[in-house]
């Protein structure tokens, strides 16, 4: 076990050989896209859904050993209320996914699934609203598990890596099916279940949309007002201080750029898809059984993250009931952006060199 805080001249070091400040990146190309459809899913809930919908994204083909086992497929998940559409940017695939890079898709088998209620997965704006099942966490692992196994004819990963939501998926990951990958490598997430100002947060989103008279029980024809807070939320716990205004240095500034903020809300996110979004963190708690993550686990935290404060002392803590985990916290610096720091893989993708060399069997 190990636990780091990186000093900030140390990083910004790093940061300049990493090459964050390039604006060039590399020619990623195109991936294949697909749907999964899983029969008659069951819940957590004990609901039912007869035909469940997982869209994925892949790049590269899967490679066997003499065994038949997969040994470079990497599973990599996204965060609440976003898709494995959001690893397509540059900033994350220009920096990994092209030749010669870490994750080179022509060596590399990655799946970019989108999880339930997300994306063009099965998702409650399709058409049942509150009618959809009421998933959580376990389910959505369980969904990808199935992807993988059944879908993709993926039995082994050479590791999961999680932003966010995602970085949740993969404490999970690590305690349900602990022998299915090489390696863990969870962003902007925490090891214990949604409290304090995490809970406070999600649950203002929550109450938002259920208290909204537009809301009519999630049969509604026009969004509800209450999407507006949630948009407001988000955009307010998604970056940092110094960004925020750097960006809107006055008020006429600030107030333009949380106006534009809630247009965007409004023509890509729906009421119910997010407020079961949030809904879906309830069953995360892997603290009980971190014991049990037998794969090394390398845990990646930004300093300037509102969402998982580092103040908390909560991963410096746990990261020692894991047998193989490593944990890094990186400074804020002028490149970092808050708990979005996940998605700009220029930071900490020397962490990732150094770990799939460490992992590598």
């Amino acid at each position: 076990m190990r636990f780091e805080i990186f000093g900030r001249w140390a990083l910004v070091l790093a940061l300049l050989v990493a090459g964050v400040d390039t604006a060039c990146h590399a020619e990623v190309p195109t991936p294949e896209s697909g749907d999964f459809v899983e029969r008659d899913f069951r819940f957590q809930s004990g609901e039912i859904l007869p035909e469940l919908k997982v869209h994925y994204r892949t790049f590269g083909k899967p490679g066997r050993n003499a065994q038949g086992t997969v040994t470079n497929a990497v599973l990599i998940l996204h965060g609440t209320t976003g898709s494995g559409a959001q690893f397509l940017r540059p900033e994350f695939s220009g920096e990994l996914f092209g030749a010669g890079q870490l994750l080179d898709a022509s060596r590399y088998f990655l799946v970019l699934p989108d999880g339930i209620g997300h994306g063009e997965s099965s998702r409650p704006s399709q058409g049942l609203h509150a009618k959809f099942p009421h998933y959580g966490y376990r389910d959505m692992v369980e969904a990808h598990h199935r992807l993988l196994t059944e879908g993709l004819g993926v039995n082994h990963l050479r590791m999961v890596i999680g932003t966010s939501m995602g970085g949740m998926h993969t404490w999970f990951w690590g305690e349900i099916h602990p022998e299915f990958m090489d390696a863990l490598l969870p962003l902007a997430s925490l090891p214990t279940q949604i409290s304090g100002r995490n809970r406070v947060w999600r649950r203002m989103i929550i109450d938002a949309i259920e208290n909204d008279p537009g809301w009519h029980a999630g049969d509604y024809t026009v969004q509800p007002q209450g999407l507006k807070v949630a948009s407001e939320v988000l955009y307010f716990m998604g970056s940092n201080p110094l960004q925020r205004w750097k960006q809107a240095p006055t008020l006429k500034e600030a107030d333009a750029q949380l106006d534009k903020s809630v247009a965007d809300a409004y023509q890509k996110m729906d009421a119910n898809d997010v407020l079961y979004a949030l809904r879906a963190s309830e069953d995360y708690d892997p603290g009980p059984k971190l014991e049990t993550i037998r794969a090394p686990l390398l845990a990646i935290n930004f300093a300037d993250d509102l969402i998982n404060p580092p103040e908390l002392g909560i991963l410096e803590r746990e990261i020692g009931r894991v047998a193989r985990g490593r944990a890094i916290v990186y400074p804020m610096t002028d490149q970092t952006r808050g708990h979005g720091t996940h998605t700009l893989a220029a930071i900490w993708k020397h962490d990732l060199e150094e770990f799939l060399r460490t992992t590598q069997l």
